[in-house]
């Protein structure tokens, strides 16, 4: 690492002057009142992350900042409408050597192993015998689920970080099975092969390796339809191998499911769900999200010590949040 100097974003003091190196999140640059530019951006690094703005800051600087995804700063942190913030005064690029990547990037709490096989284990519930080969055809795939394991499930809202795609999918899976048999009219394989693969095509919407960012395919293509590109082609290997073909209607209404996760097009979907499968995993995926988003901002310990009683206005929810537990305060 360039530089060895570090304080867990999570410890930062108040009014105090921080230096070290950190994960550089979604860098632009804004205008102020008068007129002049200034970078923002989130700070973060495994224990959690920070507001940050530099109100110095050259333009063209920007770009290289991004590449990087690292970088170093140095100033002091403020309190700013209950919330603390992080004012730099220097923000360098910086390369950062693999070792040094897990105090730089939040990583999932859970064992990656065990959520893995839970993952497994409730897939080889999947009755049908096409739905099953295609299933095992995915699982099969060394590279793509590799990459599943480590995927974050977003670049700065829900599950942002190491193993959130695989928290993430395994919590659904989680609870489908728990809510399924009070809908005995759903499908249940193809609302537990939708959730599986509905956010699938992240392993390579997004990157990791230099912070959480978004690739050319994902800039250009997104998980949404990449994951619809990709089932005919697997389930086209799977009945070769298998000799177990889907239903047209029912690879139909299973890409179906992946188009429309997002509910609606504003969001990100293809198309309305318009199949009882397509809804229930549309609404269930918000639910995890939304819930996951709200309690990482509120409730757990990389909301921080320092933070008042409302955070920030989250844009993706729309509001400022309220951190207290009313019965534990």
């Amino acid at each position: 690492m360039a530089h060895s100097s570090h304080t867990d974003i999570r410890t930062f003091p108040s009014n105090a002057y921080v230096e070290g190196v950190y994960s550089i999140v979604n860098p632009q640059i804004g205008t102020t009142r008068a007129g002049k530019s200034y970078l923002k951006c989130l700070l973060r690094d495994a224990t959690g992350e920070i507001v940050t703005r530099q109100w110095s800051f050259d333009e063209t600087a920007l770009g290289e900042l991004s590449a990087a995804g690292f970088v170093w700063a140095a100033g002091h942190t403020q309190v700013y409408n209950g919330q603390l913030q992080f004012i730099a005064e220097q923000v360098k690029p910086v390369d950062v050597d693999e070792e040094d990547l897990a105090a730089l990037l939040p990583t999932t709490s859970f064992n990656i192993d065990e959520m893995f096989h839970e993952v497994q284990t409730i897939l080889g519930t999947i009755e049908h015998p096409a739905m099953k080969a295609l299933a095992n055809t995915y699982l099969a795939d060394e590279e793509l689920m590799a990459a599943f394991r480590r995927c974050p499930a977003a670049v700065s809202v829900h599950h942002a970080y190491i193993g959130g795609l695989l928290e993430h999918t395994r919590q659904l899976l989680a609870m489908a099975d728990l809510i399924l048999p009070r809908y005995p009219l759903l499908n249940r394989d193809l609302v537990i092969m939708g959730l599986f693969l509905h956010d699938l095509g992240k392993t390579v919407e997004l990157k990791w390796e230099k912070g959480f960012d978004y690739t050319t395919e994902g800039n250009l293509i997104g998980h949404v339809v990449r994951g619809a590109i990709w089932l005919p082609v697997k389930a086209a290997y799977a009945a070769k191998e298998s000799g177990e073909r889907l239903p047209p209607d029912a690879l139909r209404a299973l890409q179906h499911i992946l188009l429309t996760h997002h509910g609606e097009p504003e969001h990100g979907a293809v198309k309305v769900p318009a199949t009882p499968e397509a809804v229930f995993v549309a609404m269930l995926d918000n639910l995890d999200a939304k819930t996951s988003t709200v309690l990482a901002h509120t409730r757990s310990e990389s909301a921080g010590d320092n933070a008042g009683p409302f955070t920030e206005k989250i844009w993706a929810l729309g509001t400022r949040l309220y951190r207290p537990d009313p019965l534990k305060a």
